[in-house]
């Protein structure tokens, strides 16, 4: 493995720049492979060369082209051997399954659960397009025509999307996949730990025919990712709040922050916990609690007896998930590559508890504490933490691990007190309450039933829409060349 290279892609060209990175086995300390690294002044160049005649032939291929191209991608992304790496090198799908896990620490059986994942948004692209778009018709992508309703016209506000990307999980690239079919060019910049995924989509894209040179790929540092940002008229930007914030106020960039989702229990389902169990569970643990879907609170309507029978029961269940190593099919948590993180995240969580305000009810049930060492990685033990104050810092944390406080808060105040949430699933009868939630505007995507926070649908994308990002709706008023005071030639 240690000999892999790979390239900076410059408009679809592989570029072996001087400056690497090395990628390190997260369980042995091996060399995985080395990635090529584009400094800021490179990106700068290559994004400012605009306007970029050859981007057109992506834009002008017909809309049922490009879902074609995005069906052939899906199979040869899961099935294909790939070129990924310098010089034709070529990458198996079992290869890619085992870099994904080394680098990351994504046991192989999540990587494999996110590799379907993505080649079935590939596979249903046009549902995906069919649901960003409010089902417009295909004429409305196609050379940026009308969508068929007089006085209209939708017209692309970029030629090439950046994307500053995260290393948690693959799944999150579906936000960026469509971008090619609604006939834009990419420009990723991606995660320092995971640029397999990317890099990956990109051949298999390109493999089945999407024009190379709208597929450009820069592993890069900070500059070079803000240049990305700067440069791209529309860009999306992964990353914790420190990350975002300068970004939020940018209405070029979508920022993809924080999640922090929630499951909130109405009272009167509190005496119905057993019953409500399973989608709490599986709400905090999927995918090894990584991605921004997972729920980081579970806030009940202050119920008493209940509510702790509730958390008591939940607690068991998240410590009955045990560390294993990362080929085991049944491994269920993500390794962390710097083990002194993990242990600094522990620590911080530590800090905060404090007896009748912030309780660890796993560690109560374990045997063992937080961190765990298993097969030469390092792990941090799913954890469940019972609030009193729902303004306690743990009551809002999101970890990158399984992850969540219990917090009870009374009837009146509690959406008032739950803060931003990507993805809330509520169960609850009470028509009341429901419409609180519907009107409730700090929760981006709602779930009104036993559905878990994990679980989107392709017609309705979680988090911002890539087609309202990407096109904007314009005013259309065409007159005959008579009335311009020409006549037609006949």
């Amino acid at each position: 493995m240690s000999g892999r290279h790979l390239p900076v892609w410059r408009a679809g060209v592989p570029y072996r720049s001087l400056a690497v990175t090395t990628l390190r086995d997260v369980a042995s300390g091996e060399q995985v492979a080395e990635v090529g690294q584009a400094d800021a002044g490179l990106v700068g160049r290559d994004l400012a060369a605009a306007p970029r005649p050859e981007l057109a032939e992506l834009a002008e291929l017909p809309l049922g082209e490009r879902l074609a191209i995005c069906r052939r991608a899906a199979a040869l992304f899961a099935e294909g051997e790939l070129a990924i790496g310098f010089d034709g090198e070529t990458q198996s799908p079992d290869e890619y399954l085992r870099d994904v896990s080394a680098t990351t620490g994504i046991p192989r059986s999540l990587a494999r659960e996110n590799r379907e994942k993505l080649r079935a948004t590939l596979e249903r692209m046009a549902e995906v397009v069919d649901g960003l778009t409010r089902g417009l018709p295909a004429a409305a992508l196609d050379g940026d025509a009308g969508d068929g309703a007089a006085g209209s016209h939708f017209q692309r506000l970029a030629d090439v999307l950046g994307a500053v990307l995260p290393s948690n999980s693959p799944g999150v690239h579906g936000l960026w996949l469509p971008a090619p079919a609604l006939g834009v060019g990419l420009a990723l910049k991606p995660g320092r730990d995971e640029p397999w995924t990317p890099l990956r989509l990109l051949a298999a894209l390109a493999a089945a025919g999407c024009p190379r040179a709208a597929l450009s790929f820069y592993p890069t540092d900070h500059a070079g990712g803000a240049e990305i940002l700067l440069r791209c008229e529309r860009s999306l930007l992964f990353g914790d709040a420190a990350t975002v914030r300068p970004w939020r106020d940018d209405p070029r960039v979508q920022v993809h922050g924080p999640g922090v989702s929630k499951v909130i229990l109405g009272e009167d389902q509190l005496e119905r916990w057993p019953a409500h169990l399973d989608v709490v569970a599986s709400s905090i643990l999927a995918n090894g609690g990584r991605s921004c879907i997972n729920a980081s609170g579970v806030w009940l309507a202050a119920g008493g007896r209940p509510s702790r029978e509730l958390a008591l029961a939940l607690a068991e269940r998240l410590a009955a998930v045990e560390a294993r190593p990362l080929d085991d099919p049944r491994a269920e948590l993500a390794a962390w590559p710097d083990p002194a993180a993990a242990r600094r995240v522990s620590e911080w969580i530590d800090r905060r508890l404090a007896p009748g305000e912030a309780e660890d009810l796993t560690a109560a049930v374990r045997d063992g504490g937080r961190v765990a060492e298993v097969g030469g990685c390092t792990f941090l033990l799913p954890t469940l933490v019972w609030v009193r104050d729902p303004c306690h810092p743990l009551a809002h944390a999101e970890l990158p691990f399984p992850f969540c406080a219990v917090v009870e808060a009374p009837r009146a105040e509690l959406l008032a007190g739950i803060g931003p949430t990507l993805v809330a699933t509520a169960l609850t009868a009470d028509e009341g309450l429901r419409r609180e939630l519907l009107a409730c505007r700090a929760i981006d995507h709602l779930h009104l039933g036993a559905v878990p926070t994990w679980q989107v649908s392709f017609a309705q994308p979680h988090e911002g829409n890539l087609f309202e990002h990407l096109y904007r709706r314009r005013a259309l008023r065409e007159a005959g060349l008579s009335l311009l005071g020409m006549e037609a030639v006949g």
